[in-house]
């Protein structure tokens, strides 16, 4: 069962979340939240697994929250909401450590589908936005394209295979599929890139990746 927690302070949105999330009986809907404040209190207590955190809230935002809810000693993954797939917030939010992000008007089975891969490991990242997000607001840096280069020396020809699909926002199963291997296969090779990249997730490994040039 999945644990998931709904953080907006959008009462509707909430409501109309819990309701989607309800619907699917592996997700449990065991929190929600008004602000990040709230939210990090009420991870703490309850243990959650998935947090949809909006970005744009009173208080503590969704960018804050998402950092402290990831610096739990049970740190939940986070999806970030949004409204416009372009939002600069939604790159700070990524960097902080979410998993991905979905727009409010995203289809509900792919906000299903979304809360089912990022608890299992996976990135929700969808592909068309997630580049122009990052084309937009992770521009060229000599400095950091030559750190994520020499991260990427760290790797081995086939982890940079498995990467460079991770970053476009393929899943383990895709990969494996892609690169003729097993899935667990494809587990072990992402838990030690994301060691070896010095990352938390699949989203700043991608972020690595477009660094260092391997993706265009």
């Amino acid at each position: 069962m999945i644990r998931a927690m709904i953080v907006d302070d959008d009462a509707l949105v909430r409501l109309g979340l819990t309701d989607l999330l309800a619907t699917d009986k592996d997700i449990d809907v065991v929190a929600q939240a008004c602000d990040g404040l709230q939210a990090v209190e009420r991870a703490t207590a309850h243990r959650v697994d998935v947090a949809l955190v909006d970005v744009r809230m009173p208080g503590m935002d969704g960018i804050t929250a998402t950092a402290r809810l990831r610096a739990l000693p049970h740190p939940p993954k986070v999806i970030t909401l949004t409204t416009f797939d372009l939002d600069e917030y939604v790159y700070n939010s990524l960097a902080a450590g979410a998993d991905g992000f979905l727009l409010k008007d995203t289809e509900p089975a792919e906000i299903l589908r979304a809360v089912h891969l990022v608890a299992g490991g996976s990135a929700m990242l969808h592909p068309a936005a997630a580049r122009r997000l990052i084309d937009r607001y992770h521009a060229a840096n000599p400095p950091r394209a030559t750190a994520a280069q020499s991260l990427l020396g760290r790797l081995t020809p086939r982890e940079r295979d498995v990467l460079a699909l991770l970053a476009v926002g393929d899943t383990n199963a895709g990969i494996a599929a892609r690169l003729a291997m097993r899935e667990s296969t494809v587990k072990a090779h992402v838990s030690r890139i994301l060691s070896a990249l010095e990352v938390t997730n699949r989203v700043q490994a991608a972020l690595v990746a477009r660094d260092a040039g391997l993706t265009g």
